[in-house]
């Protein structure tokens, strides 16, 4: 029987112990790399408009480290009014909406508060709330042990068993003072809170999901992105084997050096890889500008452009207040939009639901792990009469 690895009681801080000279070439290109990603954020008027896509994204693949298995195109399309699948597939995409909030209600915490544990246990109480964790004490330490293994198993059996509860409180408050004080290198201090907050697993549910959501608010607490938009859970994602098994060294050999070096490789590599993402996407804006332009003939073209690329997934329903339209401007825009290609109908309109749009230009740009998209929209054929599709009769001026 494999014995457990028991959390490293008195090994943190590392700082004296780690091995520099092993970890100092990997800190310059990942710096580098993280520096590029910032410049193209802070060179896009409206980031978070653009960069939606890739936040969601963010949610649904740090969702599936944990097992939960909803997709990108199915949070998207359950947001603009479709169905899920099944019972438990809803749930799972209640659980990435609810990851999308935790992180928006840290970044509103974090204008008036430094990174600290009132902010994590808000973010958990929120990323907890209604979903299957909700019954895990939401926002609150654990008050009993826990461990990590296999189903249903016995403390015996565990693969690693973090800090008693008692212990706890004192751990996150030592946890906390190294949030915010000094390091030699901010990103080898991010790998190690990180790793700590991971051992210690403060909570009954969502530690590693909470655990990733830090990556972006350090980062942008400390200045090294201007914007909490960093996507790090698509290395560790695919790499989840050694992504586990690093964490798991750190308390049973010491070996924070090894846990830094493949932590500041993901860093690198996703801020190269979302720094690709990012360009493809404003080079989309860029380009969008003149046909949405040329095929709506409008005043509303620009708005029209940002509410599609905020909203990859929408209902045709719900379109006009969401861009700030006049009802019947927005109903001809979308007509024109679709009829040339720029939007394609996945749902048609039926009863008093408006058809479900997307735009597949955008998800094809950001398309990953995680955003395969499983349907095939109405064939052109079925679109003779463009407004039937897109509204139900009473939207389109007709009987009720």
């Amino acid at each position: 029987m494999t014995m457990a690895t028991f959390y490293h009681e008195g090994g943190f801080p590392p700082e004296e112990r780690l091995d520099w000279p092993a970890i100092i070439p990997l800190i310059g290109p990942a710096a580098a790399a993280v520096a590029r990603y910032d410049a193209m954020l802070a060179s896009i008027p409206n980031p978070r408009v653009l960069l939606s896509l890739l936040t969601t994204q963010e949610a649904v693949l740090s969702s599936r480290i944990e097992g939960i298995e909803a997709t990108t195109s199915e949070v998207l399309e359950f947001e603009a009014g479709g169905d899920a699948e099944s019972l438990e597939r809803r749930a799972d995409i209640g659980e990435v909406l609810n990851y999308r909030r935790a992180m928006r209600r840290a970044e509103r915490m974090l204008q008036e508060l430094p990174l600290c544990q009132r902010v994590v246990r808000e973010a958990h109480r929120v990323l907890l709330s209604g979903v299957r964790g909700e019954g895990k004490s939401p926002g609150e330490y654990r008050r009993v042990p826990n461990w990590i293994g296999p189903p249903g198993c016995a403390v015996e059996e565990a693969t690693f068993v973090p800090i008693g509860a008692a212990k706890l409180p004192t751990a996150m408050s030592g946890w906390e003072r190294y949030i915010q004080g000094d390091a030699p290198d901010r990103l080898v201090q991010l790998a190690v809170l990180h790793a700590e907050f991971e051992a210690l697993h403060p909570f009954l549910d969502g530690n590693g999901r909470l655990g990733r959501m830090l990556a972006p608010l350090f980062l942008s607490q400390c200045g090294l992105i201007s914007e909490p938009m960093f996507y790090i859970s698509a290395y560790f994602e695919t790499r989840r084997a050694a992504y586990y098994e690093g964490l798991l060294a750190v308390s049973r050999d010491d070996d924070w050096t090894g846990w830094c070096r493949f932590f500041l490789e993901a860093v690198r590599v996703q801020a190269e890889e979302s720094l690709a993402r990012a360009r493809g996407i404003l080079d989309l804006y860029e380009d969008m500008k003149g046909r949405v332009a040329d095929v709506t003939r409008s005043q509303y073209a620009i708005h029209t452009l940002d509410c599609i690329f905020e909203h990859q997934v929408f209902n045709s329903a719900s379109f006009a207040a969401d861009a700030g339209i006049p009802a019947r401007t927005a109903r001809r825009l979308l007509a024109k939009l679709v009829e040339h290609d720029v939007l394609r109908v996945l749902r048609p309109s039926s009863g008093r639901r408006g058809a479900i749009l997307m735009f597949p230009d955008l998800l094809n740009v950001a398309e990953g792990e995680g955003c395969v998209l499983t349907v095939t929209g109405v064939p052109q054929a079925d679109l003779t009469d463009i407004f039937s599709v897109l509204w139900p009769p009473n939207r389109r001026g007709g009987h009720r």
